[in-house]
């Protein structure tokens, strides 16, 4: 019984060694990629924060414009763009984004524009109306492919499709938070009026079509930031989950090979008591 257990034991050794040796590699591509990710996020935020300022000037400037993009409908679903990641093994990060998206939907009419394998398949599984599959490779998506997609989403708004957008994604505070997040989208809030009239800015042809030009670029910007947002968050809890799994995986070696040390003390104990007895008899 004791050259079984000791040969268990030793295979169990060898299937942790060998679960170390993929959870390290994982920890170090996460963490490689992990340095251009927050990298496009801090060079991603100037020219999101300067349309954001563009936008919300115009509106602020301005009380006599109309937009179909400030007003609020009651009709129609909400589209609910939520980004979550292609793989797992990210710790609880695809389980916190979907469950954050889940409780914002409860109870409304809702449509879903998933962003990344783990949103499609989860929610095309639990029965929702799926907008569309054409970005279920969220790691793959370029800006260009966050300006179409704000695009299509602004003509449906426009045309009375949706009553509503919201976005679900989540923040990269450091690579130990990550918190998820749901931003509305549309409608824009609508101006707000000043006692003390602003000096206006002219636009030309006209203040509704400048706005609603930008709006479509706005609303791509908001959605490729929080994409850039949401990798760079994937990979840090991906970091953190592999270096965890390699920690406790040391663990249990050492662990392993005492009790095989132990094992292996008593079996050489036995066959040398046996020894003395045998040649006392």
């Amino acid at each position: 019984m004791a050259g079984v257990s000791m040969k268990d034991i030793k295979l169990r050794i060898r299937s942790m060694e060998s679960t170390k040796q993929i959870t390290k590699a994982m920890e170090m591509v996460a963490s490689s990629k992990l340095r251009r990710a927050q990298e496009r996020v801090l060079t991603s935020r100037p020219y999101f924060e300067a349309l954001y300022e563009t936008v919300t000037g115009i509106a602020a400037e301005n009380w006599d414009f109309s937009s179909p993009y400030v007003q609020v409908r009651e009709e129609g679903p909400v589209c609910e763009i939520v980004i979550a990641g292609d793989r797992g093994l990210a710790g609880g990060y695809n389980h916190n984004v979907i469950k954050l998206a889940q409780e914002d939907v409860k109870g409304k009419d809702a449509a879903i524009l998933p962003v990344g394998k783990k949103a499609l398949e989860y929610f095309r599984s639990h029965g929702h109306t799926v907008i569309s599959d054409a970005y279920a490779e969220a790691a793959g998506l370029t800006s260009g492919d966050c300006f179409s997609l704000a695009k299509a989403i602004c003509d449906g708004y426009r045309t009375g499709k949706y009553s509503a957008v919201r976005l679900v994604y989540t923040s990269f505070v450091s690579v130990l938070t990550q918190t998820p997040y749901v931003l509305p989208l549309l409608p824009l809030p609508a101006p707000e009026k000043h006692e003390k009239a602003r000096e206006l800015t002219l636009y030309d042809p006209s203040i509704e079509s400048v706005f609603n030009a930008i709006v479509p670029e706005y609303l791509g910007g908001l959605i490729y930031g929080a994409l850039c947002e949401s990798v760079a968050s994937e990979l840090g809890a991906r970091r953190t989950a592999m270096d965890a799994a390699t920690k406790n995986a040391e663990e249990m070696i050492d662990d392993l090979s005492l009790k095989y040390n132990r094992a292996r003390q008593g079996a050489i104990t036995q066959e040398i008591t046996e020894i003395v007895a045998g040649a006392d008899a």
